[in-house]
């Protein structure tokens, strides 16, 4: 059990909690990073390959919804694994994280610098990155307080980045948008236009999944949010549809008003291209900032998320001894597990130095592990009655949790077809996660586990 001077503090509200969420999802990112990469990949399809993700979206939400109302901790799917399937799939949880994060946030931080390369000419990627992974994660480290208001301010601009995306493609339709829409086109390899098969499409869905990840990200805060039980449910829900619409009705307005569709699918940045066109340059630019922006918000997400999760690890006295008792204490001024914050830093800064191809391969597939693993929880936390003061239990069960395992199935057939990346990158998630089970076992043959958190 932990002491009360391990525990977090209840002091964010629920909309406090919605912002937050919102950063971990990032709609800035799902439209001008995601986004641009589905257009080359399904052209106007990608409209409703995010679509379908949003409906999947529903049954993944209730199942991080249901799980995170009834265990409110710290420790995200750490916490809500262990708690039901005990300690190996806490533990695979928490390796899936322990690599995911840091890798996220070294690319991140290298990514950031393609959107201010037109203000900061000459300067290298990593000389952005790494200054930009420290400052992120110094922000991490604050009270969640802070971090809910500069997260809400940068979410703020994101959403003005996207409504102007919007509005300049809505003002700007052309005569057969909704044929657009309805009849996906992508381009093809020798030229033109040709409609976009089904197979293209089913491969798509996984980034739409990607673009619209994040919405279970409140189970990260759940020890810190007031009344988290009532309301953590809800607020799954709400950043699983303010963020998918938010990133649904920018690209299908870029689909709508372009003038070639040819053109925008090649463009090397489709959606940057558009804006340019129809705004000019300096609405170019501004939006650029924003996107910078919306990076460096997730970038502080991830930072929360990584500090958070290692905090509960220490909590359960799972780290070797000295580590515990570093990674376990909270900061007085801030209340926030800082040290274990800032040690994502340490981490992430020499990733920056790893080419991109590795850091892509080694993240593999965790949302397949970490998606079918949650599904399971809830299955098995029904059955044993874990789950049943759940104030978020999802209707129809077990709907939703079997539906998720099937997409995770479904993905996992898809990866192994793909013997290029998919099935290497398949193979690496399963590596990670088996060496946190790995990990667990050997925990337990020394008697020092106990079920993850709190």
């Amino acid at each position: 059990m932990s002491k009360p001077q391990d525990t977090l503090h209840r002091v964010v509200g629920p909309f406090g909690g919605l912002l937050l969420t919102l950063a971990v999802l990032s709609p800035g990112l799902g439209v001008f990073v995601v986004g641009n990469d589905m257009l080359h990949q399904s052209g106007s399809g990608t409209v409703a390959c995010i679509l379908a993700a949003t409906i999947l979206g529903v049954a993944v939400a209730a199942v991080y919804a249901e799980l995170a109302s009834a265990f409110p901790h710290a420790g995200a799917e750490y916490t809500l694994a262990g708690r039901v399937l005990g300690p190996h799939a806490g533990f695979a949880m928490m390796a899936a994280l322990l690599v995911a994060l840091p890798i996220g946030m070294a690319v991140s931080g290298l990514g950031i610098a393609d959107y201010l390369h037109d203000l900061l000419p000459g300067l290298a990627d990593r000389q952005v990155a790494v200054p930009t992974i420290i400052a992120a994660s110094v922000i991490a480290a604050c009270s969640i307080r802070l971090n809910a208001t500069v997260t809400g301010l940068l979410v703020a601009a994101e959403f003005a980045a996207l409504t102007t995306t919007f509005l300049l493609g809505a003002t700007h339709a052309q005569p057969d948008a909704l044929h657009r829409l309805l009849h996906p086109t992508m381009a093809l390899p020798g030229g033109g236009l040709g409609r976009v098969p089904f197979g293209v499409l089913a491969v798509a869905c996984a980034s739409g999944i990607y673009a619209i990840n994040g919405y279970g990200g409140v189970a990260c805060f759940g020890e810190e949010i007031e009344n988290a039980p009532q309301t953590v449910g809800r607020v799954v829900y709400l950043a699983l549809f303010i963020g998918a619409g938010i990133v649904i009705m920018p690209l299908a307005a870029v689909v709508a008003a372009a003038p070639d569709l040819g053109l925008l699918f090649r463009n090397p940045a489709p959606i940057q291209g558009f804006l340019h066109q129809a705004g000019g340059g300096i609405v170019a630019t501004l939006v650029a900032l924003s996107v910078a922006g919306a990076v460096f918000n997730c970038m502080i997400a991830i930072g929360l998320t990584f500090g958070r999760m290692v905090f509960a690890v220490a909590r359960d006295q799972a780290w070797p001894g000295p580590l515990n008792r570093i990674f376990v204490q909270l900061s007085r001024r801030f209340g926030s597990p800082a040290t274990a914050t800032l040690a994502i830093a340490v981490v992430s800064v020499p990733l920056c130095f790893v080419p991109m191809k590795i850091l892509i391969l080694i993240n593999g597939n965790a949302n397949i592990a970490v998606y079918g693993t949650l599904a399971v929880a809830v299955i098995v936390g029904r059955r044993r009655g874990l789950t049943s003061h759940s104030f978020s239990r999802a209707v129809w069960h077990p709907l939703a949790p079997v539906c998720v395992l099937a997409a995770m199935a479904a993905l996992t057939v898809a990866d192994l077809m793909d013997a290029e990346t998919g099935r290497p990158a398949l193979l690496v998630t399963l590596l990670i996660v088996g060496a946190g089970a790995a990990y667990a076992q050997l925990l337990t043959r020394r008697a020092l586990a106990v079920s993850p958190s709190v």
